[in-house]
């Protein structure tokens, strides 16, 4: 059988080292250098965001590099969901700049800040639960959306081995023929990354993914967001710290709309800040 070449990039599933420990330290406004450097993918400049009198985010600022993998910890009501819905274009602020690359994604609807290659993933998954993961990967792929083209559509050779690639990053490729809504907890969550993925996203948001899952479940999608992240910037909202710890990355640290903190995990649980207003003594 010949072997089919994909028009797409190839997936490295090798997982990256863990960078080098960085001091933590307190971000504010434009002083911080990730916010002048061109290589930053999305930059956060002094954003607020007030419900009702109450500030969700406080002037908040910091940067996420091209492919860098980021998590974001803090109390609830840190504004770690806000975050998420401005960049995405559900929420808009009262004043900050949001920017993705040379583009200002304050001036975009949500539909084209998705367009531009910004993906979310929710807490919980919302999979097609009647189709297989085959047909939920499908429909996911980043084709023309029109009625006619939908009407038109044949799998070409590129699409099923596209399929393929990212059924094997998300480790379901021995479930591809199965209805997803007999999948586990942690698979379907897999699904969802893999769905949101087939549209080639350059930044992924991803939020909470630990939450119900089994030990081995949290360690495999460790794995998952850490080959993901050699693709494309992936931002990672999560409460669980070990599954923090086990991501080998820089965190980020929220508390009443502002940086806290940010540095690597040793630097972040040893933060007195960080340990008065989040962890405990």
């Amino acid at each position: 059988m010949t072997e089919l070449k994909s028009k797409y990039p190839p997936m490295t599933l090798n997982m990256a080292p863990a960078p080098e420990h960085q001091p933590s330290r307190a971000l504010s406004g434009y002083g911080n250098p990730d916010l002048n450097s061109g290589s930053s993918l999305l930059m956060i400049q002094s954003v607020t965001v007030s419900f009702d009198g109450f500030k969700a985010l406080n002037d908040l600022s910091f940067a996420v590099a091209e492919r860098e993998l980021r998590a974001i910890i803090g109390p609830n009501g840190a504004g770690k969901t806000t975050f998420m819905d401005v960049v995405t274009g559900k929420t808009r602020p009262d004043r900050g700049r949001v920017m993705f690359g040379a583009t200002d994604l304050l001036r975009r609807t949500e539909a084209s800040i998705a367009q531009l290659g910004i993906g979310r993933k929710f807490q919980r998954p919302t999979v097609f639960e009647e189709q297989t993961v085959f047909e939920n990967l499908t429909l996911a792929l980043a084709n023309p959306r029109s009625p006619s083209a939908s009407i038109a559509y044949r799998m070409s050779a590129g699409d099923r081995d596209r399929i393929h690639e990212i059924a094997g990053l998300i480790h379901l490729s021995d479930v591809l023929d199965v209805a997803s809504g007999s999948l586990s907890h942690g698979q379907k969550q897999w699904l969802e990354i893999g769905m949101v993925l087939a549209q080639q996203p350059r930044l992924l948001l991803v939020d909470e993914p630990a939450a119900g899952m089994t030990p081995a479940e949290r360690d495999r999608t460790v794995t998952i967001l850490r080959n993901v992240a050699e693709t494309c910037a992936v931002v990672v909202i999560e409460h669980d710290m070990e599954f923090v710890r086990n991501l080998s990355c820089r965190v980020t640290v929220l508390n009443e709309g502002m940086v806290l903190a940010e540095g690597s995990m040793d630097d972040v649980v040893r933060n007195e800040d960080v340990i008065d207003v989040y962890l405990g003594r």
